[in-house]
């Protein structure tokens, strides 16, 4: 079975160290353990990088820079293809407004590069029904392959023998 190509966007990868919501955190903890191991392809963007950065708290930037340097991955520079399906996302009515450009973006790099997950827990914006259809629907009007939008918890363990 070839290997999962996950897009981690910076809710994600914030969760690697987030005391608040310690479920989320142990998941996404595990998801970590899994990548470290090579069971996936990973694909950050410099939109994810560059909100990561952005972060005030600079323990916790040093802290994610740490995970992301015990990890491979690859980086997706933004381009015109990758800003053509972000704004075909908004002309389909999703995440319309401009401070969710960002979002737009993980969308696109995420379906350009051809990703099979996005890995995300901002469920508000992007790993909900609406916005998983929604996509799915741009994707396949671009010419691209299906995509999913989960947090962790739903890659880990999975494809493993488990009783």
């Amino acid at each position: 079975m070839k290997k999962l190509k996950l897009y981690l966007d910076a809710s994600a990868i914030g969760y690697l160290d987030e005391q608040t919501s310690l479920k989320q955190m142990n998941d996404m903890l595990a998801l970590w353990a899994e990548i470290r191991q090579g069971k996936y392809n990973v694909m950050l963007s410099e939109v994810t990088l560059n909100e990561l950065n952005a972060n005030k708290n600079r323990d916790k930037v040093n802290t994610l820079v740490n995970y992301l340097a015990e990890i491979s991955y690859d980086i997706i520079e933004i381009d015109q293809e990758i800003e053509r399906v972000a704004e075909l996302v908004k002309t389909n009515g999703l995440l319309v407004s401009d401070k969710k450009y960002n979002d737009r973006l993980h969308i696109g790099c995420a379906i350009v590069t051809g990703c099979d997950v996005l890995v995300s827990y901002n469920f508000k914006d992007l790993a909900n029904v609406m916005t998983i259809k929604g996509v799915r629907g741009v994707s396949s009007i671009s010419g691209y392959g299906n995509i999913d939008i989960v947090p962790a918890e739903m890659l880990i363990g999975k494809g493993d023998d488990q009783e």
